[in-house]
């Protein structure tokens, strides 16, 4: 119920957001919105200006005369504003049939039209980066101050180009780096195919080149975990794995196996190997809460669980002024673009599966709760980076899209004239037809991931 009620209350805020762009763009415009709703399907309830606050569908002789019906309709899995001479998610083509009026989505010109239509992705923007900027604002970038290379697994990419675990890394590029963000950042940069790194071992000086290829790469990664005593958290438990059998969640934190101070993610694993035979003793942090549970590794010796080493150094908070943080949080969420899309090249590439880089109803809901039973700040986060996707995803030229129903109105623009209506509602219908299809398949793994 908590999932069910924490997907409500992130799906309504985003849907709000996003429809209210294309809501206010349209009356600026001086266009009729027929419908606000929240929401798809049949009508629960809502308000109008004309006969108020009702329950149900409203009356089919019902006149409406320009003002907008506001709904909450049964199915939350978005929303839409319903636009006068516009052909959308209701597929409503009766004003075709007449001459344009001036108050008709149809009757605006390209630059109006192409306002109203990107206005959504626009508000999701600004909400993004109002978000993030609060964040940097008010509360400042956790900063880890170390440039140390954690562990490094021998077989490696980052390894066999001759790093070493305790190296501290004094300059990228020739820029000096004084924290570990500053070196994620220079590193992250898929534009720059090499790196020049300055390192301190040992108190001496080694002058060492990488490629972008050893950053990539996933044993290669590894190297963005900073040398610091570390929390391993685990992200996920396998489904009917030795570790759900006893009672081992997603977000609790190995403290100890068999009596063995957990450190990384290695570190457990080779303590779980090496009791494969029997049954161990793992305490776990659960909240404030430590735990002892036993589990008996699998024939392979293992759990059954994905690791993850979260810092567990040395930080600080820097705060940044306004403007600064206005630059931060733009920095932060190109960066994110950048990272969306190595994912979505990774996913068509085939060295992602689809079900595990793209999440339905169940994974937002589940992403919602947990960030929320954290805190405010950290919900706020996830709403902010959903925000961003959502604008990501609506952007996609694609039919039934916002970006599909943009590149229609660009070329009609060009063209100085409209496609014919059958076209267009093709079109819709195909793309409306792959959406749902497309939405059933994630749902579907969302619920095997899930159960």
């Amino acid at each position: 119920m908590s999932y069910f009620i924490y997907f409500l209350i992130t799906i309504g805020i985003l849907v709000f957001v996003h429809e209210f762009g294309h809501f206010i763009a349209a009356r600026m415009c001086k266009i009729r919105t027929d419908v606000f709703a929240i929401g798809f399907g049949k009508r629960l309830l809502g308000w109008n200006k004309i006969n108020g606050f009702t329950f149900g569908d409203l009356p089919d002789e019902l006149e409406l005369n320009g003002h907008t019906d506001y709904r909450l309709s049964l199915l939350p899995f978005g929303g839409y504003v319903k636009i006068a001479g516009m052909i959308d998610e209701s597929f409503d083509t009766e004003f075709a049939s007449k001459e344009p009026e001036s108050w008709e989505f149809r009757s605006k010109n390209t630059f109006q039209k192409l306002f109203v239509i990107s206005a959504g992705v626009i508000m999701n923007l600004i909400l993004t980066l109002a978000i993030f900027w609060g964040m940097f604002f008010f509360k400042g970038d956790k900063i880890w101050n170390s440039t140390e290379i954690g562990s490094l697994r021998a077989e490696s990419l980052a390894s066999k180009a001759g790093l070493v675990t305790g190296d501290k890394i004094e300059s990228i590029n020739n820029v000096k780096t004084s924290n570990w963000q500053e070196v994620a950042a220079i590193l992250s940069d898929e534009k720059t195919p090499t790196f020049s790194l300055v390192l301190n071992r040992d108190g001496s000086t080694i002058n060492l080149d990488i490629t972008q290829d050893m950053m990539t790469d996933k044993e290669g990664a590894r190297m963005y975990l900073p040398a610091a005593p570390s929390a391993v958290s685990i992200l996920k438990v396998v489904k009917d794995s030795p570790a759900e059998v006893a009672g081992i969640q997603e977000g609790d934190i190995f403290l100890s196996i068999e009596g063995n101070v957990i450190g990384t993610d290695e570190d457990a694993r080779k303590v779980i190997k090496a009791n494969s035979d029997s049954e161990v003793d793992v305490a776990i942090l659960r909240g404030q809460d430590t735990l002892v549970v036993s589990a008996k590794p699998d024939m392979n010796g293992l759990l059954g669980v994905q690791l993850f080493n979260a810092y567990n150094g040395p930080f600080e908070y820097k705060t940044f002024g306004f403007f600064e943080s206005v630059e931060k949080s733009a920095d932060y969420m190109v960066r994110i673009v950048g990272l969306t899309g190595y994912f979505v090249k990774k996913v068509f590439a085939g060295d992602i599966e689809f079900g595990e880089a793209f999440g339905g109803p169940i994974r937002i809901a589940q992403f919602a709760a947990k960030s929320a039973d954290s805190g405010l700040v950290d919900f706020l986060f996830f709403l902010a980076q959903l925000s961003l996707s959502l604008a990501l995803i609506n952007i996609f030229p694609f039919p039934a899209l916002d970006g599909g129903h943009f590149l229609i109105i660009l070329i009609e623009g060009i063209m100085r004239r409209e496609l014919p209506l059958k076209m267009k509602i093709a079109v819709q219908n195909v793309g409306f037809v792959i959406l749902l299809a497309l939405m059933a398949f994630i749902i579907y793994s969302d619920i095997l991931r899930a159960f």
